[in-house]
């Protein structure tokens, strides 16, 4: 997909760009890339020009929502195809994705990017080969990127997703690395048997929930991960804590032990579980 390069709005910096309007300014610096950099727009009375295309001046916007330029009007990130999903806004500047609602990244107590970050940190990336199943936003795959990872696979299966990706800034960009990082638009748990025997030194699994994507929970799924991860290669798989509190079910410690029939040492490590092939 093609990546967008214009402005992102947030309701908080259309509303800073308007009281700027309002008190006369005709020159107004602010970041319109979610933090990625600082950039200069010129302020008319009837529309405001970054990097020399005009827009006209937001209407009102909603919270916890953010707006992209579309041609002819600023609109949401957001698209529905059965099912509702959304680039949503952070006070960190990264953004979290949501499905009908639910959050898929952790943001509470620190930005999504930082929080990938130490998950990626586990498995040691750098001059690796690294697998990730399920892409996301790509945050692992930025983490890795900037850890000098060798060469990075990544798989995604939701064009939705990819789509929110071409927008989001904080999203690396293929093209930019296209020496070292693939992306393929497919279903990890069915192209996983297309790839070679102890391919990759590392492996970042960062399945959705069990109840939507169980065969990515599986034995038969870990046993392909350790098919195509080398002896002693690294795999993180997060795995978060659902309902622990209603049910009393331990997600990471079964997942560990089914890891362990699979031919993995596992043990649990942050939110999920770290494993090592034996």
């Amino acid at each position: 997909m093609t990546r967008y390069h214009g402005p992102l709005l947030t309701l908080p910096l259309a509303s800073a760009l308007l009281r700027a309007r309002d008190a006369g300014q005709t020159l107004w610096q602010n970041s319109f890339n979610l933090g990625q950099s600082t950039d200069q727009a010129q302020l008319f009375p009837d529309h405001w020009r970054y990097q020399g295309v005009d827009y006209p001046y937001p209407g009102k916007l909603k919270e916890r929502t953010l707006y992209y330029w579309e041609g002819d009007a600023f609109v949401p990130v957001s698209r529905y195809a059965g099912k509702l999903i959304k680039l949503v806004p952070t006070e960190w500047s990264v953004p979290t994705f949501e499905i009908d609602g639910i959050k898929m990244l952790p943001t509470s107590k620190e930005s999504p990017l930082d929080d990938a970050r130490r998950k990626v940190a586990l498995v040691q990336p750098a001059g690796k080969a690294v697998l990730d199943t399920c892409g996301g936003l790509g945050y692992f795959a930025h983490c890795c990127l900037d850890a000098d990872v060798a060469r990075l696979s990544s798989f995604e299966k939701n064009e939705d997703v990819l789509w929110l990706r071409s927008i989001n800034p904080w999203s690396p960009d293929v093209k930019a690395h296209q020496d070292r990082f693939t992306l393929t638009h497919a279903d990890v748990s069915e192209a996983i048997h297309q790839l070679s025997d102890a391919q990759f030194d590392a492996v970042l699994h960062d399945p959705p929930r069990f109840g939507i994507a169980g065969e990515l929970y599986s034995l038969a799924f870990y046993q392909q991960l350790a098919r195509v991860l080398r002896k002693g290669g690294r795999l993180f798989h997060y795995t978060g804590s659902p309902n622990k509190l209603t049910s009393g079910r331990d997600v990471p410690a079964e997942v560990a032990r089914r890891l362990e029939t699979a031919g993995f040492k596992a043990e649990k490590a942050l939110d999920g579980v770290l494993a090592v092939k034996r």
